[in-house]
């Protein structure tokens, strides 16, 4: 299983002050991300705005696939007014590690906050990197299967439903799924297979 490694003190903030660059303190209101090297060890923490301004600093989210015992899965159609990917079909949950959480207690929230799902036990399917002209991102992926009651947040997500995987493969390369969903269901399609 993939952990964060915190330091014992809190992480120093990013982008660091210099003389030609004093640089704002974050808000109170902004959401700190942990930034952290491939192995998961934590060196520093950062708004989420400045991750996603082409830093290309290195920080965690999670993904979760959802399955039923039919092996249909279950992705979540990013509702309109996100900055990226607006319209496109995705994984059924993903979301930010925010700074202090594990991947599993960002697992956890983020699948309530967006489905409504609360009670599950994810299976952990690895991780990787994935890295985007403004992004560069550490993916931790879980799974779960069987049948959940989902319930949509429509700020997060336009709408949900499920697909089989022969209805995936047709719409992969048809700019209908992210590209990070195409590429990672291909990596994991077997395993999910596996689980059912």
């Amino acid at each position: 299983m993939f952990e964060l490694v915190y330091p014992a003190d809190p992480a120093p903030l990013f982008p660091r002050p210099s003389a030609d660059r004093p640089g704002p303190a974050p808000s109170d209101a902004a959401e700190m991300l942990p930034l952290v090297e491939p192995s998961g060890l934590v060196y520093g923490q950062a708004a989420r705005a400045w991750c996603h301004s082409g830093s290309k600093v290195l920080h965690p989210v999670v993904h979760l696939h959802i399955i039923d015992r039919e092996g249909r899965i279950y992705l979540q159609k990013r509702a309109d007014d996100k900055d990226l990917l607006p319209g496109y079909w995705d994984t059924a949950v993903g979301g930010h590690v925010t700074y202090g959480e594990t991947a599993q207690e960002a697992l956890y929230r983020e699948a309530s906050e967006e489905i409504g799902l609360t009670a599950f036990h994810p299976a952990y399917l690895g991780f990787y990197a994935w890295e985007t002209d403004r992004d560069n991102e550490l993916v931790v992926m879980f799974a779960a299967v069987g049948h959940f009651d989902l319930h949509p947040n429509e700020t997060e997500v336009s709408e949900g439903r499920w697909w089989t995987p022969d209805e995936i493969e047709a719409a992969t390369g048809m700019d209908v799924l992210t590209p990070n969903f195409e590429s990672e269901f291909a990596r994991i399609r077997t395993r999910l297979e596996a689980l059912l």
